[in-house]
């Protein structure tokens, strides 16, 4: 399970941009140094996950800094591990790229032979590189040819408009998605970690609890599994955010990946805040594009910023999230509910945005 025993033993942590194996788009997780491995988690409610979405055992392992495969995308580390599977991390800035690759250098240094952890058997990593997840979903609701949506019963709970984990590997397979069972079983962790498809029902559920993505999702016709509901169709075009020169001139004040509530679905998305003066903006973009276009901004002149308190519900606020939160209240009366990592993180931001306000 790779759970970590001692919170002392950890090196550094906090949220990197990673590139996937199976597809590769890019994922904001929160990375965590240990001595020996580098462990990934979702972070949801506020905090990381029990479970690590992967670990990288650090033995053998080598870091390159500044990563220049990536143009666009010039805040990337490359971790390249004995077995030769590469990992591509991006920072949210020169700094903090900087610093993590000096961590990870460090760490690697410290190890000897006779500490380095043996790797787990498994299978090599499949990477589908012209594989869309949006493309595949969209097939799956295809009225013709996608995949059928039933009624089925577990263990007497009945369940509607759902399909087997055996269902959509042989549905994957038959399209000619991918050619065997075990990569449908790959693709089909891929849709589900990035949350197009859910499991329903008791053994689907139980697998998520296992910690190892490739373990669970289940090739089983009683393995019970549905789409979600934020999943919608290409059809809805979004808003497209007009943007002036002048707004992305100002001088870079500090940047750093942030938590921001969602005004529609009221979900957290991780997202790269850069504030500017001169003048005073905030922008915030999302990492998972290439683009580098911000998905949102605003001036900060006549804004409202205040810290939320760290204990009770607070109205706006969607969930039991809690700790670290700050509000952001434009003139046009727009309400921005973000979420730093720690107190000392929140206070820096607060600050740095109240001297723009004026």
């Amino acid at each position: 399970m790779d759970a970590i025993q001692d919170e002392n033993a950890i090196l550094k942590e906090g949220f990197l941009v990673k590139r996937g194996h199976i597809v590769h788009n890019w994922k904001a997780r929160w990375f965590v140094l240990l001595p020996d491995r580098l462990l990934y988690y979702r972070y949801e409610g506020g905090k990381r996950e029990s479970c690590p979405r992967g670990k990288v055992f650090l033995a053998d392992c080598k870091v390159t800094c500044p990563c220049l495969e990536y143009e666009n995308r010039p805040m990337v580390i490359k971790l390249k591990t004995q077995k030769s599977t590469e990992y591509f991390l991006e920072a949210c800035s020169r700094e903090q790229r900087d610093t993590w690759a000096s961590s990870i250098t460090a760490a690697i240094h410290t190890l000897r032979p006779a500490q380095a952890p043996k790797p787990d058997p498994e299978h090599s990593p499949i990477e589908l590189h012209n594989v869309s997840l949006s493309q595949v979903a969209d097939s799956m609701h295809d009225v013709h040819s996608g995949i059928k949506l039933m009624n089925h019963i577990e263990q007497g709970s009945s369940f509607k408009k759902c399909f087997t984990g055996s269902a959509l590997v042989d549905w994957l397979v038959s399209l000619n998605f991918v050619v065997t069972r075990f990569e449908a079983v790959t693709l089909s962790s891929a849709l589900m970690d990035e949350n197009f498809v859910k499991p329903i029902g008791i053994k689907s559920i139980e697998a998520i609890r296992s910690g190892e993505l490739s373990d669970q999702f289940l090739d089983d016709s009683t393995a019970l599994y549905t789409f979600t509901e934020r999943y919608k169709r290409k059809a809805s075009v979004k808003h497209e955010v007009s943007l002036s020169a002048v707004e992305l001139s100002g001088r870079v004040v500090i940047q750093g990946y942030l938590l921001k509530q969602g005004h529609n679905r009221k979900s957290w998305k991780v997202r790269l805040f850069i504030l500017r003066a001169e003048p005073g903006y905030l922008h915030y973009y999302d990492p998972s594009r290439d683009d580098h276009r911000p998905v949102g901004g605003f001036p900060l002149r006549g804004c409202l910023v205040s810290a939320l308190e760290d204990n009770g519900v607070h109205s706006g606020v969607k969930g039991k999230l809690q700790g670290n939160l700050f509000k952001i209240i434009t003139q046009n009366d727009i309400h921005y509910y973000i979420q730093a990592t720690s107190k000392e993180e929140r206070l820096e931001w607060i600050s740095a945005l109240k001297q723009l306000t004026c």
